[in-house]
């Protein structure tokens, strides 16, 4: 599935603004992720196992705060970081 990618996040991605992954869950998918651009991950998920404050996960365009979300073969996955300031 198409996975799109924050330009914070890019770095890990080799720049790329979209990516295929796979994962019958949003944890499977970032899992793929991880596999395929390693430290990703942590990036998103903390060390509870919860997705960080400052991370968006949708799914065709819906927001998920659960990574037991299913997924299907043709969801695209947008991840987004939120942006704070003073």
């Amino acid at each position: 599935m198409k996975v799109f990618i924050p330009s914070p996040l890019r770095s890990y991605t080799h720049n790329l603004p979209e990516v295929q992954a796979h994962g019958a869950s949003v944890a499977g998918l970032l899992e793929d992720l991880d596999r395929q651009f390693p430290g990703i991950r942590f990036r998103m998920i903390n060390e509870q196992d919860g997705i960080r404050e400052h991370i968006r996960i949708f799914i065709n365009g819906e927001l998920t705060r659960q990574l037991a979300t299913p997924l299907a073969q043709g969801d695209e996955v947008h991840l987004i970081c939120a942006i704070s300031g003073g």
